[in-house]
């Protein structure tokens, strides 16, 4: 067959022309490459919000938090007794982390001038006309740490027998969450250690709880209650440290466990002591406050209680932490109007 004629144009599209057109398939590779490209960025920003939201995002809140208090009993005055409200143990009880009127102690005692609407006049002092305070907790001490105060006449001198104590305390947090794994698991500093391992601290922390109970009693002969509080935990009850970028630590849990469990038969043991549901009290408040999804979850309130440093309250933790104190001295109002 001969060559065309030159004056017959050709139809049939040449290579280049699908090469080069506003239509080739070059233009068409080129958009979708870089509409997959935006599409990938836009997945990849979603997810890491998603996990950014559910993992690391913890709203502190604003306004009261923890559970009511009545206020019926707060209607009429319980005793004219003297009486002096102790605190004892470590950070919490110190108040760390905020202003001296916004500790739960001082919160106890009395209504600071900025006080919920609700809770005014809903304190001791509103109760008990001749009450005094008294606060010899330490920020960073253990239960070690607390027998010895307890046992020092010149931090702690024994009351006259028309004094009845009341008596505030926060132990044993410390034994365990110290030194973070920066040492090796020790009594009074065990993070990081096995339960097997812990067992002998933990038996030896009963044995202080009684030696403090006793030493606490002996200086109130006019009478004593002693509130102890157990040990909230800031992963909601998870026991995943890595998540507050902590070393791992497999048996916290147990260990935890253990320890809560030794407060609560110290108050089982002892009739003036009253054990105070801190831990239950915080659940849903630590580092999983948002997860929607867990146990924990408080849809009315899912924010984060804690301070900066995990192992303290922030202020609407201190607030909370005053009125399961303040529930269970009142459920007891009858003991100390004797």
């Amino acid at each position: 067959m001969t060559d065309q004629p030159s004056h017959i144009p050709n139809l049939r599209p040449s290579s280049s022309s699908w090469q080069s057109g506003l239509f080739s398939w070059r233009w068409w590779f080129t958009l979708w490459r870089r509409r997959l490209f935006w599409v990938g960025i836009i997945l990849i920003l979603l997810a890491y919000s998603v996990v950014f939201r559910f993992t690391y995002y913890r709203p502190m809140g604003s306004g009261p938090a923890g559970p009511p208090v009545s206020r019926e009993p707060f209607q009429g005055v319980w005793s004219e007794r003297n009486v002096l409200l102790l605190g004892i143990g470590d950070s919490v009880t110190a108040g760390f982390g905020v202003d001296a009127p916004h500790n739960y102690v001082s919160r106890l005692l009395e209504n600071p001038p900025d006080e919920f609407p609700e809770m005014r006049g809903m304190c001791l002092q509103a109760v008990l006309p001749n009450i005094t305070m008294l606060n010899i907790s330490v920020s960073g001490s253990t239960s070690l740490h607390h027998v010895m105060h307890i046992e020092d006449d010149s931090r702690f001198p024994v009351q006259s027998e028309d004094v009845f104590g009341i008596v505030v305390m926060t132990t044993g947090g410390n034994d365990l969450i110290h030194n973070y794994g920066r040492t090796p698991p020790r009594e009074g500093a065990m993070y990081g250690a096995t339960l097997e391992q812990a067992q002998p601290w933990i038996d030896n922390f009963r044995d202080r709880l009684d030696r403090m109970v006793t030493g606490i009693s002996d200086k109130f002969p006019g009478g004593c209650l002693i509130f102890l509080a157990d040990i909230y935990d800031p992963t909601d009850g998870v026991g995943d440290a890595p998540s507050a970028f902590l070393p791992a630590w497999p048996d916290c849990m147990k260990i935890l466990d253990a320890y809560n469990t030794v407060l609560h038969e110290c108050a089982t043991r002892h009739d003036n002591v009253i054990a105070v549901p801190m831990h239950d009290v915080f659940l849903g408040h630590g580092i999983h406050c948002s997860q929607w999804w867990r146990a924990t979850y408080c849809s009315d309130d899912p924010t984060y209680w804690f301070h900066y440093n995990l192992e303290d309250p922030n202020i609407r933790g201190y607030d909370a932490i005053r009125r399961v104190f303040l529930n269970a001295i009142a459920e007891q109002r009858e003991r100390v109007s004797e």
